[in-house]
């Protein structure tokens, strides 16, 4: 009989509770045949997608690509570990992450395609239910394989992708499959897991309602715009999921799943079992929380920039700036400089104010410089004319915490489960982006009217002003991506978002993935590393796989 590897799990099926431990050989025909197996090996799949508590596996490192390579956060410090390869745009074959997210996610593809092809349809509809679930998680992965290691669709389905495996033989060893068959195979599974799946379950199991929100995304990244919204459309008349309200929404991550009427699908993790001491999660890198937590990665300026244009924006709660004991008035700004060789840099400036006769004042080289205010529509901006009469804008805050020069914009969107410092189940499908995947098809089929409408629903939920047309100087799709950075921003969107639209992605500010010779300020979505290398290993065990460019 042939075998294949399946992890062996605690369960505890009335909690939900799932553990996984190392991988051991199972004969599958007897597990197939147990009356939980079904049930055993779709839990397994689950757990290997979800990963382990140290952070590694598939979801955790894919994530990290997703994020990280965007312009949301900035790192303070350099670091051996080889995340900072997804940051900086200096890929390596031999990356290790890669290669976690390689193995855990064609393990799991195995783990499905055994339900798939061997268990019969039409049984009963719990068991239609869990094939089901193994086609939508077999989606889930095919789409971020390919999204890692296959340059967007818009940019030619011909293009490699991954090996589109579909058989359960360990020995079965496919060369890479191109963009356009693997987003085929992907569409295929989703409509399937649709119609399996009618059983009512948790959002911590895919259901009927997740493959159609998971359909609207994928059909979203193949342009194909009418699809798309249909099926947002599907998820959103629903009425099974509601918009947090303006007041819960920053308390978002502190929910579990199973009470979160927004979240669609989300990967559970639990405070015993998957906590560990929380020092090597996601949220351990944004934040030190109750003294958990490394802290060294912010939210960027860039990202502060946007945010920060309606300061009453209930999204802004996610950012927790670490301020210094006694608290210190200060101006501070970004401001922009060269090197001794003469590379462009980015730094943040902090200067003490003090008050004077009314007014506020800041010293630099013995000059005192005012601070003056213009009022806005949304917000009233501060400036000083700087030694050239020009304006160089400014916020007004206490002094903070930094680490090399790095203010420390805690981010806390993906911490505090439970109170728990760094506990978060990851949130792969929530109604906010079937809104915004809607209105981006909508934008991009000339409906600016309908678009903003879906934009507004957004806006209002976050407590910012609607808007009543384009704004001059902007397209609707502008609008769009702008609302997308701002609803989904540290959910691993961003990269994709960006490079899908064929945009150019804009680093020049704070942050070390300008240290270094020829850094990335700016990455265009034709550039061959905005995709990552097959892992080497892979190579070395398959022949038959092709490299992606240098």
């Amino acid at each position: 009989m042939k075998k294949i590897f399946l992890p062996l799990l605690l369960l505890s099926i009335t909690a939900c509770n799932i553990d996984r431990s190392p991988y051991d050989s199972q004969e599958s025909e007897i597990i197939l045949n147990d009356p939980t197996g079904l049930q055993t090996i779709t839990l397994g799949n689950y757990a290997l997608l979800k990963g382990d508590a140290s952070g590694g596996g598939f979801f955790n490192n894919l994530y990290r690509i997703g994020e990280y390579g965007g312009d949301n956060i900035d790192i303070s410090g350099t670091t051996t570990d080889e995340f900072f390869y997804y940051y900086n745009y200096r890929s390596i074959k031999n990356n290790g992450r890669s290669n976690a997210i390689w193995n855990a996610g064609y393990k799991s593809i195995i783990g499905c395609n055994k339900v798939i092809l061997k268990i019969p349809e039409g049984k009963d509809a719990a068991t239609d239910q869990l094939i089901g679930e193994n086609y939508f998680l077999r989606a889930y992965v095919y789409f971020s394989l390919v999204n890692v290691f296959g340059k967007p669709y818009n940019q030619g389905t011909s293009n490699p992708g991954v090996p589109l495996k579909i058989s359960d033989d360990v020995n079965d060893l496919p060369a890479r499959a191109t963009v356009g068959q693997i987003y085929d195979q992907v569409v295929s599974d989703l409509k399937k897991a649709e119609q399996l799946m009618t059983v009512d379950k948790d959002n911590i199991y895919a259901s009927k309602k997740a493959a159609q929100a998971l359909l609207s995304r994928v059909y979203l990244y193949m342009e194909n715009n009418d699809k798309a919204i249909e099926y947002a459309e599907k998820v959103i008349n629903s009425g099974k999921y509601s918009l947090l309200s303006n007041a819960d929404l920053p308390s978002y991550a502190t929910k579990t799943p199973e009470t979160n009427k927004e979240t669609i699908f989300a990967f559970k993790y639990n405070r015993d079992g998957d906590y560990s001491d929380g020092w090597y999660t996601i949220g351990s890198m944004y934040a030190n929380i109750q003294n958990v937590g490394w802290g060294e990665m912010y939210a960027s300026s860039s990202y502060l920039d946007v945010i920060n244009q309606n300061p009453q924006d209930a999204r802004l709660k996610f950012i927790s700036p670490k301020y210094n004991s006694p608290t210190t008035p200060v101006a501070y700004w970004v401001q922009q400089g060269t090197n001794s060789t003469g590379g462009i840099t980015y730094n943040y400036i902090f200067q003490k104010t003090f008050q004077q006769g009314g007014n506020t004042y800041f010293t630099i080289n013995n000059v005192n410089y005012q601070v003056l205010s213009e009022v806005l529509p949304s917000k009233t901006s501060y400036y000083f004319m700087n030694s050239n009469n020009t304006k160089t804008y400014i916020n007004l805050d206490n002094d903070m915490d930094k680490r090399n020069g790095y203010p420390k914009f805690y981010i806390l969107k993906c911490s505090l489960q439970e109170g728990v410092p760094q506990l978060w189940s990851p949130v792969i499908l929530r109604l906010a982006e079937i809104y915004l995947n809607r209105a981006e098809a909508y934008a991009k089929k000339g409906n600016s009217a309908a678009a903003l409408t879906d934009i507004n629903v957004i806006r209002t939920r976050a407590g910012i002003p609607v808007y009543s047309s384009v704004p001059s100087g902007q397209t609707i799709l502008d609008i769009v991506l702008q609302e997308r950075r701002l609803e989904l921003a540290f959910e691993a969107h961003r990269k994709y978002d960006i490079f899908r639209n064929k945009l150019t992605l804009d680093r020049n500010y704070p942050g070390t993935h300008l240290n270094g010779n020829n850094p990335f300020y700016t990455v265009p979505s034709t550039n061959n590393r905005i995709i990552e290398y097959i892992p080497e290993q892979q190579i070395q065990i398959q022949p038959n796989l092709t490299q992606n460019p240098d």
